[in-house]
């Protein structure tokens, strides 16, 4: 029979860390920590292995129910104490675990196994009856929410009004008989909302909040958070079962989350908070202020509640031997949830901690120093697309910022916006381009669609460990949390602080480093990479085997990418020169021609504008290659719109209006992205790719002339789908580069190659490769010929198709391996068979994804190309794609 529960507790487990494929992350650590000796109250772990049978079936496997039965006995024993039991009830949490963290995406139900007999029991067991109907009010609340599906709005409106009868504030304010009189108010609400009482039996409730958990794997926000996190549908949860430890039985009990670093900053401190008398779900929620874990912390937030370390001076101790044993057995920082039950200290969880990017870099590369960790082991911690993070602006600590609140800097960064109150209106508002702010109470995991589309996040409630926190940090979106000041009203629309008055659809910036909240935007600057980031640069570079290069036409462009680490282009696009302003009259003028004489004419007038912005980049390269892509683009782009164009082009070409008309008409194409366009435009009119090549060289000459140095033009002929257009074509290159050598009487190296982005150039490879000295694979038209889509227009279906499974990721974000990559690799095979030392690389955005970077890593590319505010991204990729390959050739 197979295992499907694991037992851990009392110093021994059946699990270990390395098993969270099948125990989820949370219960492998429990597992492990168990084993170590940590103290974890006892439980046991039903598999991930149930999730994907219960999802596909509806219903457990043979021999499940046995095996919970006999893991449950097992924690009875341990405790001597009985399920059900009424003078020695042990009451269970009931917590999901996915093998990566999900951070309140899925559901828990603490307090499981009270019902109105057990609650007087643990009142005599405790010898404190607040305690215990505190408990049991928890409990209806969270499985009425969770299992029976009772909105907590209607629990929250019970409790609220309870509170404002008895004239106080805090829940624990409230007296046992309190407690009593919530919980009958519970149970008839309950009652009323599904039709049935609240469940008295504890297996029964036991089986539902299994069921529960299970089904939250498949709930709209998990799903929404799988996406957004690629993690794969297949993967399901586990369920934890867990005794109850007590963190709300008085004041020498308490509860807290912590990390063992900074997760903002990365500093090697001790940094968390908790709460006295609460349980933990009090502290992630938001709903009491928590207070800091050490005296520093305290100091540093300005906060006047008292630390741990000073209410409860041995604990923390114990903590403290907890945080450095734990970071030692896992050489990682950890994110930690503890309880406190009447003076003892119990471990509830241990998971690596998400961390901002610049905490990411600081931990890694410390932890090197600290000789934890190995130089090629910091590499691999630090999420590539995490350091997007780090590579735009952040505010101008010059510039005016009219400062109207101040919270707590939950997750760093800049960001200004439109105020929205609803995570609905940010996505609405996102997917029009609009930058927005999400300013909630507090967020939820519902609101997860939200804050993924806004810039930024602000709440007026929660702490630096709320789910807000959590979840901006693991976005790498700025986060300011409970901004107290401030009052949001979501009926008017309206946030107010003072005498200000915010509306939906102002503008306001989040400093997260420093918790301010300003009115207007504020400037920003440019970011410094150095340091940490320097550091992990420079480990990564000797660790990868391809280059990285990026796509850019622009000088700052250029600048910025040689400043990120480039190794060259591989992909200036020349077309984005000829819509220039200044250009892009004499470029109609130049298409609308009807003989090679008119279009040499206006070809004249482009060629010194077109030589100039080659001479600007040859410099900035200073002598790294560039690859430059002849015109692309289908005429029709060009063509002038309206009649002011088009008397802009007649009176510069000195022809009739109705000739321009009518020239215009003839070159309009049903589907231009599979018309005139690429190297169909130098076959037809060689005269615009001749002008281009003399361009590139001339420039290439002034600049080797002028600086000493060398410069290394690659010239890209593109769309090709025969070896005969590329024969035609590399011939005229080659012409038009011998004639600028002799004139100038200087020569530079170059090569000639193309762009594989049709499926026929990729399959007819080695016939290409007779003519080709490089490939760049595009694989944005590559994506878009394979799979018959338009990148414009597929975004109105894709998400339909990646909810279905259709699609795992949306192929023009990461490479589509079976399909498009089958290609690329056909076309790698193939034109080396040729040609040994052709020069493979890839500059469709695919180049800046760190998940296609790892294919072209296994297919043996040279480089990869991408935007200059990925180079820092594709590096750190590449160098964890040769790792992980050099870990499969062991």
């Amino acid at each position: 029979m197979s295992k499907w529960v694991y037992s851990f507790g009392g110093g021994n487990s059946d699990g270990r860390a390395e098993m969270r494929n099948l125990l989820g992350g949370k219960g492998a650590n429990l597992a492990e920590m168990a084993s170590i000796g940590l103290p974890v109250p006892p439980g046991f772990t039903i598999t991930t292995e149930v999730c994907t049978h219960y999802t596909q079936n509806g219903g457990y496997p043979e021999g499940l129910e046995a095996q919970v039965q006999q893991a449950l006995a097992a924690v009875e024993q341990d405790l001597d104490m009985r399920f059900g039991a009424v003078e020695t009830p042990l009451l269970v949490s009931v917590r999901s675990g996915a093998r990566v963290s999900m951070p309140g995406m899925m559901d828990t139900v603490l307090n499981l196994g009270l019902n109105d007999e057990t609650v007087e029991g643990l009142a005599r067991k405790s010898g404190d009856a607040r305690f215990a109907y505190d408990s049991y009010r928890r409990f209806i609340q969270m499985f009425g929410d969770v299992v029976l599906g009772v909105d907590h709005g209607h629990f929250e409106e019970i409790l609220e009004l309870a509170k404002e009868d008895k004239g106080v504030e805090l829940d624990t304010d409230l007296t046992a008989e309190d407690w009593k009189s919530v919980i009958e108010q519970y149970k008839a609400r309950v009652k009323e909302e599904t039709g049935e009482a609240f469940p008295q039996d504890p297996q029964d409730q036991l089986w539902k909040a299994v069921a529960a958990v299970f089904g939250s794997w498949s709930n709209q926000r998990a799903r929404t958070y799988r996406r957004l996190h690629n993690i794969p549908e297949e993967w399901g949860t586990a369920v934890n079962v867990q005794a109850m430890v007590f963190g709300n039985m008085g004041e020498d009990c308490a509860t807290g989350v912590a990390f063992t670093r900074d997760p903002s900053t990365g500093e090697n401190a001790f940094y968390g908070e908790y709460l006295v008398n609460a349980q933990g779900e009090d502290v992630v929620a938001g709903i009491r202020t928590p207070q800091n874990l050490t005296v520093e912390g305290k100091q540093k937030n300005g906060s006047d509640l008292p630390a741990m370390e000073e209410v409860m001076p041995e604990v923390f101790g114990q903590l403290c031997k907890v945080r450095d044993r734990l970071e030692a057995h896992y050489t990682e920082m950890q994110d930690i949830e503890f309880t406190v039950q009447s003076g003892t200290l119990y471990m509830l969880q241990t998971r690596t901690g998400k961390r901002t990017a610049a905490a990411a870099l600081k931990i890694a590369t410390e932890m090197v120093e600290e000789g934890l960790i190995g130089e090629a082991e910091a590499v691999r911690r630090v999420d590539p697309a995490a350091l997007d993070q780090l590579l735009h602006p952040t505010l101008d600590p010059s510039a005016e910022r009219k400062v109207i609140a101040k919270g707590l800097p939950a997750s760093p960064g800049a960001a200004s916006g439109q105020v929205v109150f609803s995570a609905d209106r940010a996505e609405a508002l996102g997917q029009e381009g609009r930058r927005v702010i999400l300013c909630r109470v507090e967020t939820s995991p519902e609101d997860i669609h939200g804050m993924h589309a806004a810039q930024g996040i602000l709440t007026t409630r929660g702490g630096m460990t709320s789910h807000a926190a959590v979840v901006a940090r693991g976005m790498g979106r700025p986060c300011v949390a409970g901004a107290g000041e401030l009052r949001i009203d979501y009926q008017t629309g309206k946030m107010r602080v003072r005498d200000i008055e915010i509306s939906e659809g102002d503008v306001v910036t989040l400093d997260g480093a420093t918790g301010e909240v300003m009115q207007g935007e504020v400037a920003t600057i440019q970011p410094e990479l150095t340091g940490d980031f320097a550091k992990l640069m420079a480990w990564a570079d000797r660790i990868r085997s391809m280059k990285v290069r990026t796509n850019a036409e622009t000088p700052a462009d250029c600048r910025t990418a040689v400043k990120f680490g480039c190794e060259g282009i591989g992909l200036c696009r020349t077309e984005h020169m000829f819509f220039d302003a200044e250009r892009i009259v004499a470029v109609r003028e130049m298409i609308l021609a009807d003989t090679v004489e008119a279009r040499r004419k206006a070809l004249a007038r482009i060629l010194p504008m077109q030589r100039q912005d080659f001479v600007e980049i040859f410099k900035i390269m200073s002598g790294l290659p560039v690859t430059v892509r002849l015109l692309d683009p289908p005429l029709h782009e060009f063509l002038p719109h309206g009649e002011a164009e088009m008397q802009e082009v007649a009176a510069a070409a000195g022809a009739p209006l109705e000739q321009v008309r009518q020239r215009s008409a003839q070159l309009e194409e049903n589907n231009p992205m599979l018309g005139h366009r690429g190297c169909r435009l130098g076959i037809t009119y060689p005269e615009i790719y001749e002008m281009q090549a003399r361009a590139i060289f001339e420039a290439a000459v002034e600049v080797q002339r002028e600086t000493g140095g060398t410069v290394e033009p690659e010239v890209m002929i593109p769309l090709v789908a025969t070896q005969r257009e590329l024969e035609i074509l590399k011939s005229l290159v080659d012409e038009t580069a011998q004639a600028v050598f002799a004139e100038s009487g200087q020569t530079v190296a170059y090569l000639v190659g193309t762009m594989i982005e049709l499926p026929r150039a990729a399959l007819c490879a080695d016939e290409i490769a007779a003519d080709a000295e490089f490939f760049s694979f595009g694989t944005n038209d590559l994506t878009q010929t394979v799979f018959g889509l338009s990148r414009d227009d597929a975004g109105s279906f894709l998400p339909a198709y990646e909810a279905q499974g259709i699609v795992k990721q949306d192929p023009f974000i990461t490479l589509d391996p079976k399909g498009v990559g089958q290609l690329v690799s056909i076309a790698t095979e193939k034109g080396r068979s040729v040609r040994r030392d052709i020069k493979l690389g890839i500059c469709g955005e695919h180049g800046g994804d760190p998940a296609s970077i790892r294919f072209c890593q296994s297919v043996g590319l040279d480089y990869v190309s991408c935007s200059p505010y990925r180079v820092p991204i594709a590096r750190l990729a590449a160098a964890q794609a040769a790792l992980e390959e050099s870990e499969r050739d062991v």
